[in-house]
């Protein structure tokens, strides 16, 4: 005998609407859950001792810097440090601490405490790629008191002040520092800012997770605490695979999209792009001044002046990018940046002053019985493999042989070039100061790829370095540009930007002063 059911008809509506608001409420419970692709798994993480911009995009939000840069101003701001004195000889900064601030694992933070941090970012046996140069002439770390902190330089620095404002000099708890070390310290960061570090697996994710107790953020930031909770972070390396991430509903927001994926992904009523301009140094080649052929000026300018970069970028890049300009980007530097003067047709006029000609007519120009190769490498992020093949194709009409090698990794990029076999390389690093230029240039300069030996351009950047009267600066970084281009120490191709498609569930996105950095803190789901 089957049992028998009451179907009450007011029962049965109740549980009909019960079920119904359940629902609702469901579907209108907002995530918990960021998802954030990123577009190069760092070869480091730690932001210490490592020198990627994609490092900053989650780890901005990991550590409070001493200072900020306001995003659209450039007007330095208080944060863990309340205000600040440089000494009228420019070699002592004293700063005054906040008293409230405790790092992610409950040890405050405090002078000793950044002096702790300067101390691990110095230390020669820690390698430091980008840190350390940025604090110049740095002699010393002082704890005058408990929460008075000096800085002392062996000469003055004007920059000091850009470089304390990111996240390569954020501050980092002394135990971690201590418990871990310079090798395993990337898997286990702890800082001060409104995220703290759960976990990095390399070449997969990092998560993020809001720190509750946050509540000294400067002034840069919208909100005092974090909206959401968590941050996933993925990686997306293959330029083709981001918008397909987007549209798979895998993320929620990424960068470097590719311009046609961009300006499609723009069109669907889910998605919005966002170009944020990047300042720092454009997709640039050096230009090897001790290698032969290119160690001869008419050389260097026919290759610089045969290129079309106008042509490049159009192609690459449509609208969303702008021709660079010279040795630094358009955007803040436009009124120290010099003209450059292309011209294609001449190239090959060069050349043939520079005694360059097809004697035998094989369409490769040769010299003295040698043929005029070009060795090119290029890096693998920011479209540079594409751009690399057009100039090949360029040089090759001149009647170059080009040998084009991409590298592998920021690594394996130092390695190609170590071995000293190029004509012109590609390299570039992103910031808010044009003594951006300094270890680029000068005659020791780190990352003077060029091989540049040149006196004048030296006392100009260190010249730059030193004043800190912002018109004099303005005039020694104008003449080093003009220097630069003169010299054709580089190729500029155009102006980074960077392309951000989100899709409209997240909101209120906002970046740094130096462009790649979200403030995670002000995220948002919901318009």
């Amino acid at each position: 005998m089957r049992p028998q059911y009451n179907h009450h008809p007011a029962r049965f509506l109740l549980i009909i609407l019960l079920g119904i608001f359940v629902s609702s409420c469901q579907s209108n419970q907002q995530p918990t859950t960021l998802r954030y692709g990123l577009t190069l798994a760092p070869s480091g993480l730690d932001p210490h001792l490592n020198a990627s911009a994609e490092l900053g995009i989650p780890l901005y939000s990991v550590y409070d810097t001493l200072v900020v840069r306001h995003p659209e101003t450039g007007e330095f701001l208080p944060s863990l440090a309340m205000a600040w004195h440089i000494s009228p000889d420019g070699r002592v900064y004293t700063f005054n601490l906040r008293h409230d601030v405790v790092f992610h694992d409950g040890n405050p933070f405090n002078a000793a405490a950044a002096v702790a941090n300067f101390d691990y970012t110095v230390n020669p046996e820690h390698n430091s790629q980008k840190a350390s140069a940025m604090l110049g002439p740095f002699k010393q770390a002082l704890a005058v008191d408990e929460f008075t902190l000096q800085l002392v330089l062996q000469e003055p620095f004007a920059p000091l002040l850009d470089s304390l404002s990111q996240v390569y000099l954020g501050m980092a708890s002394p135990e971690a520092l201590d418990q871990w070390g310079a090798s395993d310290y990337q898997f286990h960061q702890v800082g001060t800012g409104p995220y703290r570090f759960v976990e990095y697996i390399p070449n997969d994710h990092i998560i993020l997770e809001k720190f509750a107790d946050y509540s000294w953020g400067p002034e840069i930031y919208a909100n005092d605490t974090a909206a959401i909770e968590r941050i996933e972070f993925t990686f997306y390396e293959d330029p083709a695979t981001r918008a397909f991430a987007l549209e798979r509903d895998d993320v929620d927001i990424i960068g470097e999209v590719p311009p046609q994926d961009a300006l499609r992904l723009s069109e669907q009523a889910e998605f919005t792009l966002l170009p944020v301009p990047i300042p720092g140094q454009p997709l640039q080649y050096f230009l090897h001044t001790q290698r032969s052929p290119t160690d001869d000026l008419l050389v260097r300018r026919a290759l610089a002046a045969g290129v079309d970069r106008i042509r490049i970028t159009k192609t690459i890049f449509g609208d969303l990018s702008p021709i660079a300009k010279g040795a630094l980007s358009a955007h803040p530097f436009a009124s120290i940046l010099p003209t450059p003067q292309v011209n294609v047709p001449e190239a090959s006029a060069l050349l043939e002053q520079a005694g360059w000609s097809d004697t035998d007519d094989d369409g490769i120009l040769d010299k003295d019985g040698q043929e005029f190769q070009i060795d090119l490498i290029a890096p693998p992020w920011g479209s540079n493999p594409d751009v690399a093949q057009l100039i090949k194709a360029d040089w090759e009409d001149l009647g170059a042989e080009v040998n084009l090698v991409i590298a592998s990794s920021f690594s394996g990029l130092r390695q190609l070039q170590s071995e000293n076999q190029y004509h012109a390389i590609g390299l570039n690093f992103f910031g808010t100061d044009a003594d951006l230029l300094r270890p680029f240039y000068q005659s020791e300069g780190v990352y003077n790829w060029s091989q540049v030996q040149a006196a004048e351009l030296d006392e100009l950047l260190a010249s730059g370095a030193a004043h800190t009267d912002v018109p004099m600066r303005n005039t020694a970084y104008q003449q080093a540009g003009e220097y630069i281009a003169e010299q054709a120490l580089i190729l500029p191709i155009r102006d980074y930007v960077n392309l951000i498609v989100h899709r409209n569930s997240v909101s209120n996105i906002q970046f740094s002063a130096q462009g790649w950095f979200p403030f995670l803190i002000d995220l948002e789901f919901g318009s």
